[in-house]
Parts: C-alpha cells; structure tokens; sequence
C-alpha cells in the first residue's frame, strides 16, 4: 500500500538510490520521485511521480507535458495537483479540464492519482473534486503534497474521498503521517495507499 516518496527540493541522485534501497528493504508497492530525477533503476519498484507539483498553479498543457514526459522516462504512476484555487471559486469546469488534459497526454499508459489538497478545501468542495476526478477517467483521488500549509492527510477528509468514490476510485492518503496508529486510522477511514516519507517508522508500529 505504500508509495515511499522522496520529493524534497534538495533531493540528489545519491539520496534517489537511497530510498531506491530502503524501498526494497522494507518491501513497499512504490517509489514517488520528482520527475527531474527520471529516469531511475528500481528493479522490482513501481516508479511514481509527481505533476504540477507542489502548487498546481500550471498551465494544463504544461502539466500534460509534464506527465507525458515523465511515462516516457519510465513512470508507471502520476500524482497530479490540481488548481486548488479553481476549486475554491467553484471552477469545477475548469478542474475537470485540467485533469482530462493529464488523463490524455499519458492514456492508459499509467496510474493517475489526482491531489485534491483536501486541507484547503470545505467538504462540499472535496465531494465534488472527488466526483469531478472520477468523471475525467482518474484512478486515484490524492488528500494532499504534504507541501501545502494547511496540513495533510485526515481522517475526515480520507473518509469523505472514500465514500464519494464508493470504492471505483483508489484513495492515497498523504501528507504528515508519520506513525503507524495514524496510518491504521487512516487504512479503516478507507485509504488504499499511503504516500510516506517515514515509511520505515509507520511499518515499525505493525505487526510482521
């Protein structure tokens, strides 16, 4: 269930191979790198990355160009941000475009995970994006990039995303989990991914 990410700013090639390593250690579903770090060997790994990211204020197209680019050097997976100021005003036309615009410039050719910044958004606003997301051909609805200063993922917000996707959509919860009572708070709540930095912290807290 864990995508162990790695998009600090400061990230280098050595500190990639690093998490590369850990991942394999601690036998995690994926690695979620910056896309300038494509493309990386992680025989084993499904690679993820990000586009738009951290803010989702970019031009669609370059966002589509992003992702494109990003399969092409060998990402299996797509963590998109959306416009979340769009989302605010009601722009829900303008979501939908925006993730459509992703959703053709990689096809079938990856996972699409669509970052909704739940702590930003009122619940009614999340419901929608939510439902916005699953009608422009998303596999994932995302809480957050774990950059954004209104915080990451809740169980109330893992909650709302589950039960409006009903199950045809994944959730990835992401953003401040750092513990393994707070990742099983947010499994039951109905996240089916986890996006996490201290990934061999939180598996500290389970059972082998």
């Amino acid at each position: 269930m864990i995508d162990h990410t790695l998009l600090a700013p400061e990230a280098t090639d050595a500190d990639v191979d690093a998490l590369v390593a850990q991942a394999r250690d601690l036998g995690v579903y994926a690695i979620c790198i910056s896309p300038s770090m494509l493309p990386v060997r992680a025989p084993g790994l499904v690679v993820a990355t990000v586009a738009g990211f951290p803010s989702g204020k970019h031009h669609s197209l370059i966002k589509g160009a992003e992702a494109r680019l990003a399969v092409e050097q060998g990402a299996a997976e797509v963590d998109m941000v959306i416009d979340v100021g769009a989302a605010l005003a009601g722009d829900y036309t303008a979501v939908l475009s925006d993730i459509v615009t992703v959703r053709e410039a990689v096809g079938d050719r990856a996972v699409l995970k669509v970052i909704i910044e739940s702590a930003a958004l009122p619940d009614a606003a999340i419901i929608e994006v939510c439902r916005v997301a699953e009608r422009a051909g998303a596999d994932f609805v995302k809480t957050s990039t774990g950059f954004h200063p209104a915080g990451g993922a809740s169980v109330h917000a893992v909650r709302l995303m589950a039960e409006t996707v009903g199950g045809r959509l994944g959730v990835k919860a992401s953003g401040g989990i750092r513990t393994s009572e707070a990742a099983a708070e947010l499994i039951a709540a109905g996240a089916t991914r986890l996006g996490l930095s201290k990934s061999g912290a939180v598996l500290d807290g389970f059972p082998d």
